[in-house]
């Protein structure tokens, strides 16, 4: 019943699995200042947001709906306030001192608080499945629901996907990717949990 879930969440560009891997040998002090001091504030967000992406990804895909139920809901409230908190982490840092870094800046802000609310709302909608039903159609209704969840997520990633890539791009992704802080290893589901 998750498999779905856990595809949409692994599909799009996530912030933390875009910070884990360009690295540059280019010196650029300032830019470089900035980026440490962002990174260090983001550092636990980052962490919270991949501990719970994996939860969702798995989440067993014939587990017990309860059981999916409350994994997903506590992994997207998790989500929610990684988002905000990155957003608020990247405000307090200012923008980036590069050409539009204020615009880069400001769009990559209005895209987190934008995917915080909409994972807010994925929380109330997989709340609000019923589990109780285990009957044949009661089942089906809860993957429905699922089903429905999961597109809204794959739409939540395409969406923030474009000010996110212009951060994570150019000289301010290059002295974002050689911060330890902003380097999060993702770890690998199971074969046998997706």
């Amino acid at each position: 019943m998750n498999k779905k879930l856990a595809a949409a969440l692994s599909g799009g560009a996530v912030l933390v699995l875009a910070l884990s891997g360009c690295t540059s040998d280019d010196n650029d002090n300032e830019l470089d200042d900035w980026a440490s001091s962002l990174c260090g504030q983001i550092q636990p967000q980052l962490e919270k947001s991949v501990k719970a992406q994996h939860t969702i990804v798995s989440t067993a895909a014939d587990g017990k709906p309860a059981e999916i139920q409350k994994a997903d809901s506590e992994a997207f409230q998790a989500i929610s306030e990684a988002d905000k908190a990155i957003a608020s982490a990247l405000d307090k840092a200012g923008p980036p001192p590069v050409d539009d870094g204020e615009k880069i800046q400001q769009d990559a802000i209005k895209d987190l608080n934008a995917a915080s609310k909409s994972y807010a709302d994925l929380k109330k909608k997989i709340d609000g499945l019923d589990t109780d039903d285990d009957s044949p159609e009661g089942l089906k209704a809860f993957s429905e629901g699922l089903s429905e969840i999961a597109d809204d997520l794959g739409e939540i990633q395409k969406n923030g996907d474009g000010a996110m890539k212009d951060l994570l791009a150019g000289d301010v992704g290059e002295a974002i990717g050689k911060q330890e802080d902003c380097r999060v290893e993702t770890p690998t589901p199971s074969p046998a949990a997706s």
